[in-house]
C-alpha cells in the first residue's frame, strides 16, 4: 500500500505515551491504543494499528461523539488523563502503566463526570506485530468473568465490570454512562504457560506510579523558565530506560517515517551507545547522577568482551544479535513501507560512539561515581584500540549505507574519547599509556585542521574532500575539540544555519543529495540538529537568536510536551520514531547552555569581577569545557 492510497492516520503528535520501566504503549487523543509490545519494549507488538489498520490490534476506550478533548498528564508522571465532553455530558478516561514481576499491565478507568455519555469499549489483539489472530476465551475470574487471548507464548486477559462481547475476532461494546458511573479496565500480559493473573489495587497502583514520577522529577537540580519542557524531557529519558537492566532506548517505536511515504523507516528500540551516552549527559547535567550507575553496569555487560567486537548499539538486556527485516503484512504508517523490525546498522564501524561513552563516564566521575577497576580497564582497552583504528574510514553518526568515509565529526569525537581519557589520568590518575594518547590526539587535531576544512565554503565539511557541511559538527565546541569563539567554529555555525536550516526554522542533518548516504529519498529536519544549533549559537555569545530558535523548536512539541525525531515544517507534522530519547536530551542541553549564557551575559552586563572571568574563560578555551565535562565557567 503506497501512501497515496493509505487511510487518513492520526497524526504522531496525537499520541501520548504510558510507560512502566520495561515498555511503553502510545494512545490516540481519540482514546485508542495503537501501539503496544509486551513485556518489553523490543518485543513483538499486540497492538499494532499505529502501523496498519484497527485490525492489527487496538484498544478502544473513548466517548464517540465528543466534541472536545482535553488531555494532560498528572502532574510530572506519566498517568494520562483525557477529558471528553459531548452534547450531553462529560467523562474522564485515566490511562496508566504498571509493571510487576512476570507480567505487565495496562490500566484504564472511565469515570462519568456530568450528565450522560455514550462509551465505546473495543478490544482487538493480535500478536506477532498484527499477524497473529489468537485464541480468546472467557475464564471464571474469581466468581466473575474475564476474556483470555492466547497465541504462542503470549497471552492477554482483560477484567472489567463489563466486558465486551467478541464477533469477528474482535470484541467490542457500546454503552451508555451516568454520572457518577466509575469503570476500570485492566489488559495484563503473562506468558501463556501461567495461570491467571492475581487483581491488583489499580487506585493503589496508579496513586504509586503517580508519586513515583513526581519525587524522581523533583530531584532536577534546574528551576529557570523552560522548567516545564525540560522536566518532561527528563520524563521520557527516564521511561526510555529500563528499570530491570539499566539499558536506555531510543525511542518507544519501530518505523514511523522520516518522510510521509518515504523508506527511510527504522526500529529505534534498541541501545545506541550513543545515544545513550547522550542521554546519560542531560541527565547528570540536571543532577541524575545516580542514574550513571546503573547504565555503567550496563554498559560493562554488553560491551564485555574483546574491543574489535564492540558494536554501536545493543538490545535492551544487551544481546548482539539484532537481524533486519521487513513486515509485509504491515502496510505501515500513512502507508510508509517497508516496516522494519531489527537494525542492520548493528554490523556497522562508526567511531565517534567511543566519544560520547568516555563523556559520559567522564561526567559520572566528575559528579562523584566512583570508577572501579573493571570500568576503567575496559574503557583503557577501547581507547587503546581507538588509538590503533581512528584514521580508517567508517559510517559515522547518521549511519549511512552508501560509501565508507573519513567523516570529519568522526574524527572529532575519536579525539574527544581520547581527550577524556587523558582527562582521566590527569584529573583522578587513572593508569594508562598517557603519552601514547596525547601523541594520538595531537595527530587527529592536526589532520582535522588540514583536512577538514574548506576555505571556500568557510565551514568544516562532512568528510574529507566534500565541499557541504553537517550539523553534527555542532558538536565540536560542546565537546572542547575547538572554543566557542574560534573563526573556523563561528564559520561552520553560520554555514550550518544558512545551508542546512529549512525555511520554517528547522535544521536538517546534512543535504540528502550530496551525501549519497546510500538510502535514497528525502527526510525531515531533525529536532536534535535544531537543538545542536541551539546550542552552539548560545555558547558564541549569540543568546539572542538562541532565544528565539529555541522558542521556535520547541513548539514541534504536543500539547503534552513529546517530540518525535523530526518534524516537517511545511506540512506542521511530527515525523520519524515517537518519542525520541535524541530529540529530548537535545532540548535539555540546549536549556543549560542558554542557563549558561545567559548568567555569563548578565554578569558582564554588570561588570563584576566574576563577568571578566567568564568573558577571559570565553575568548581563550572556556567554550571547549562548558557543559559536557561538568565543569564550571
Amino acid at each position: 500500500m503506497n501512501a497515496e492510497h493509505a487511510p487518513t492516520p492520526t497524526p504522531i503528535a496525537d499520541y501520548a505515551v504510558l510507560g512502566d520501566g520495561r515498555s511503553c504503549a502510545l494512545v490516540s487523543r481519540t482514546g485508542s491504543i495503537d501501539w503496544l509490545c509486551l513485556p518489553a519494549i523490543d518485543s513483538p507488538a499486540c497492538f499494532a494499528a499505529l502501523l496498519g489498520t484497527p485490525d492489527h490490534g487496538r484498544w478502544l476506550l473513548t466517548v464517540p461523539d465528543a466534541h472536545r478533548t482535553e488531555r494532560r498528564y498528572v502532574g510530572d508522571s506519566f498517568v494520562l488523563e483525557t477529558t471528553y465532553t459531548s452534547p450531553t455530558g462529560r467523562a474522564r478516561v485515566t490511562d496508566v502503566m504498571i509493571s510487576s514481576h512476570g507480567r505487565a499491565d495496562v490500566v484504564r478507568m472511565i469515570e462519568v463526570l456530568t450528565g450522560t455519555v455514550t462509551v465505546e469499549h473495543e478490544w482487538v489483539v493480535r500478536f506477532g506485530y498484527g499477524a497473529y489472530v489468537p485464541w480468546v476465551h472467557r475464564v471464571e475470574d474469581r466468581g466473575t468473568h474475564a476474556i483470555r487471548a492466547f497465541a504462542g507464548p503470549d497471552s492477554l486477559l482483560l477484567r472489567g465490570p463489563r466486558l465486551p462481547r467478541g464477533a469477528h475476532h474482535r470484541h467490542r461494546d457500546v454503552f451508555t454512562g451516568v454520572t457518577g458511573d466509575r469503570l476500570t479496565f485492566t489488559s495484563t500480559w503473562v506468558a501463556s504457560w501461567d495461570p491467571t493473573p492475581d487483581v491488583i489495587d489499580t487506585d493503589e497502583r496508579r496513586t504509586r506510579s503517580a508519586r513515583d514520577w513526581h519525587e524522581w522529577a523533583a530531584r532536577c537540580r534546574y528551576d529557570g523558565p523552560h522548567r516545564d519542557p525540560l522536566i518532561r524531557s527528563l520524563l521520557v529519558l527516564r521511561l526510555l530506560t529500563s528499570s530491570e537492566t539499566g539499558g536506555i532506548v531510543a525511542a518507544a517505536t519501530t518505523s514511523l517515517p522520516e518522510r510521509i511515504g518515504g523508506k527511510r523507516n527504522w526500529d529505534y528500540r534498541f541501545c545506541w551507545l550513543r545515544d545513550a551516552a547522550m542521554a546519560l549527559e542531560a541527565l547528570i547535567e540536571s543532577g541524575y547522577d545516580d542514574e550513571s550507575s546503573g547504565w555503567r553496569d550496563w554498559l560493562l555487560r554488553a560491551v564485555a568482551g574483546d574491543p574489535a567486537d564492540v558494536q554501536i548499539m545493543y538490545g535492551i538486556d544487551g544481546r548482539r544479535d539484532l537481524p533486519e527485516r521487513t513486515l509485509d503484512h504491515l502496510p505501515g504508517y500513512a502507508g510508509s513501507g517497508p516496516v522494519r523490525i531489527g537494525n542492520a546498522a548493528v554490523g556497522q564501524v562508526q567511531n565517534d560512539v567511543l566519544g560520547e561513552v568516555m563523556w559520559a563516564l567522564d561526567m559520572a566521575r566528575d559528579a562523584g561515581l566512583a570508577e572501579s577497576a573493571e570500568s576503567w580497564s575496559l574503557q583503557r582497552h577501547l581507547i587503546n584500540d581507538l588509538v590503533r583504528r581512528w584514521d580508517r574510514p567508517d559510517r559515522g553518526i547518521w549511519e549511512v549505507r552508501g560509501p565508507m568515509r573519513d567523516f570529519v565529526h568522526s574524527r572529532v569525537m575519536s579525539w574527544a574519547a581520547i581527550d577524556r581519557a587523558i582527562h582521566a589520568f590527569e584529573a583522578h590518575g587513572l593508569p594508562g599509556p598517557v603519552d601514547v594518547w596525547r601523541a594520538a590526539r595531537s595527530q587527529i587535531h592536526d589532520q582535522v585542521m588540514e583536512r577538514g576544512w574548506d576555505a571556500d565554503l568557510n565551514s568544516f565539511v562532512q568528510y574529507y574532500g566534500a565541499s557541504h557541511t553537517d550539523a553534527a559538527l555542532l558538536q565540536m565546541v560542546q565537546v572542547g575539540f575547538l572554543g566557542a569563539d574560534d573563526p573556523r567554529f563561528l564559520g561552520t555555525v553560520e554555514a550550518i544555519r544558512t545551508t542546512l536550516t529549512d525555511p520554517y526554522g528547522f535544521t536538517r542533518r546534512y543535504a540528502t543529495d550530496a551525501t549519497r548516504d546510500g538510502v535514497g529519498g528525502e527526510e525531515s529536519p531533525f529536532v536534535v540538529c535544531s537543538f545542536w544549533l541551539v546550542d552552539a549559537l548560545a555558547r558564541c555569545g549569540d543568546t539572542v537568536r538562541a532565544h528565539a530558535m529555541f522558542d521556535h523548536v520547541v513548539t514541534s512539541a504536543n500539547d503534552l510536551g513529546l517530540m518525535a525525531e523530526e518534524y516537517d515544517g511545511a506540512a506542521r507534522q511530527m515525523t520519524g520514531n515517537f518519542p525520541q530519547a535524541f530529540s529530548h536530551l537535545g532540548l535539555v542541553r540546549a536549556v543549560h547552555s542558554l542557563d549558561r549564557a545567559d548568567a555569563a551575559a548578565g554578569a558582564t552586563d554588570a561588570g563584576s569581577e566574576a563577568g571578566a572571568s567568564v568573558a577571559a574563560s570565553r575568548s581563550a578555551d572556556g567554550a571547549a569545557r562548558l557543559s559536557r565535562g561538568g565543569e564550571t565557567i
